[in-house]
């Protein structure tokens, strides 16, 4: 930060400060904050219109900021009210590379292991299993918490490292959507010791274009990783797979239906919230009861396996973790109604391949269901051939044999429109997730399962409220 030293209070320069925001409305006393505008969310990769927050500095001094990072034409901007504050003023030509040089140097001073984590699908389900199984084997882990995946997520998580410097390790999902190097800046704050590829999928098409484009911005994630550090890559997937020629040290493989290092082997439905498959690593195996569902799910478990066994955990170890797991929130979490139906919340994000990974899990695994329902919200992002995916994953749903789709919003009328066309007459189409709930609600009966799947722009999350509104949870 190019901070004005001849301007700027003496015992600003010694004081020590550990906390950081970029959200005036967060700002506790003894913080910094970060007065991001315009020109720097465009010159990172953001898209859309932003606020000034240069507005806000004044209301963050008097909220108790020790100091404030802006930039210097923004200051002259809003002289007349920031004018008393100069001497708590930290200038930069851009505040967001400002907090992640800061997020770096933080990064630099803990000098600990980091697992960076990417993926078109399940990068928060993978990140989350891999802190739980490192956890367990007695490491202190920090993750970023919701969707701080980001430019500025991520280095607002590294910066926990300034309060607390007992973490053993990082696991950190990094995500992307436009051609912008996103993951690229992220690897130069913490550049990744594993570098874990879930999958590429086409996803962020109306920015990315193709699937290869997609591909190259999520080989960034290997490209970045240390030297002589390891790359995590699924062998089910010949996107990441590829990316093997680009790591700098050590490649561990996993993977259910090609050869790999660390494979699910024997799997077994017994009924939703329990999967089980036997976990096989280089020399060694143990039983698995996993509680999640879905093909995509166990590739995530795999996933956080290779992980733990880059520390040195045994496949046993491993697989007492794993049990232990819990679903991340809306992210298939199971819920049993004492109505007698059974509900799979996957409501958080959709993509065709994720969508219909989890339509074959309830295909398969509720064969002994009155009714196998599917409600589907339309999946964004998917670029100019957008509505011929939605018609094609639509067929594909209704040759899983499940009796009734409900598709919501926009583009799911195609989904809907192809799965009639393949055969399923019971699909029907919602204008909205509230419309979808109330749809529900006068269909649902003892005996069903319901999978509920969506992305957050959507808002299927709120065919869930609707339920927990009317119908009370079996009692454990």
């Amino acid at each position: 930060m190019n901070a004005a030293a001849s301007k700027l209070n003496p015992a600003l320069q010694e004081r020590e400060v550990i906390s950081f925001a970029i959200d005036s409305r967060d700002v506790q006393a003894g913080d910094v904050f970060f007065a991001l505008s315009q020109p720097e969310y465009r010159n990172n990769g953001f898209n859309g219109e932003f606020d000034d927050a240069t507005q806000y500095a004044a209301a963050a001094f008097e909220k108790g900021a020790a100091a404030c990072v802006v930039r210097k034409d923004r200051f002259n901007e809003h002289k007349t009210e920031l004018a008393r504050f100069e001497d708590r003023l930290i200038f930069t030509d851009d505040a967001i590379t400002a907090l992640q040089n800061l997020a770096h140097n933080v990064y630099l001073e803990w000098n600990k292991p980091v697992v960076a984590i990417t993926g078109s699908a399940g990068k928060t389900t993978a990140k989350e299993l891999t802190a739980h199984v490192l956890q367990s084997s007695g490491r202190k882990v920090l993750r970023n918490i919701k969707n701080y995946n980001n430019g500025l997520g991520h280095p607002l998580t590294v910066l926990n490292l300034a309060k607390d410097k007992t973490y053993d390790v990082a696991v950190l999902e990094m995500g992307m959507s436009t051609p912008m190097n996103e993951i690229r800046r992220l690897c130069r704050i913490t550049p990744p010791d594993v570098a874990v590829e879930l999958n590429v999928l086409p996803v962020h098409m109306e920015h990315l274009g193709t699937i290869e484009n997609v591909a190259s911005a999520k080989a960034e994630l290997v490209e970045g990783m240390k030297e002589g550090g390891v790359a995590v890559l699924n062998a089910d997937d010949p996107f990441a797979l590829d990316m093997r020629r680009l790591s700098k040290g050590k490649t561990i493989t996993f993977g259910i239906e090609a050869e790999a290092d660390v494979r699910a082997v024997e799997i077994e439905f017994k009924r939703f919230g329990a999967t089980c498959f036997t976990l096989t690593l280089p020399g060694e195996e143990a039983r698995v009861t996993f509680p999640l569902n879905g093909k995509h799910n166990i590739l995530n478990a795999l996933a956080a396996s290779a992980v733990g066994h880059s520390f040195g955990m045994s496949a046993n170890e491993i697989a007492a973790s794993l049990h232990t797991a819990a679903p991340p929130p809306q992210r298939g979490e199971v819920l049993h109604f004492a109505k007698g139906f059974t509900v799979i919340n996957d409501s958080y994000n959709s993509n065709p391949a994720a969508l219909l990974s989890m339509v074959q899990t309830l295909a398969h695994g509720g064969s002994g269901a009155e009714r196998r329902i599917v409600v589907a919200g339309e999946m964004l992002e998917l670029g100019r051939d957008e509505m011929e995916i939605h018609r094609e994953t639509g067929k594909q749903i209704a040759e899983t044999g499940i009796d009734l789709l409900i598709g919501v919003r926009g583009l799911a009328r195609q989904m809907v429109d192809g799965a009639k066309a393949a055969g399923l007459n019971n699909a029907e189409f919602a204008l909205d997730s509230e419309t979808a709930g109330e749809m529900l609600l006068r269909e649902i009966r003892k005996g069903d399962v319901i999978l509920i799947k969506g992305s957050r722009g959507v808002r299927t999350e709120r065919v869930i409220e609707k339920l927990l509104e009317n119908f009370e949870l079996e009692k454990e």
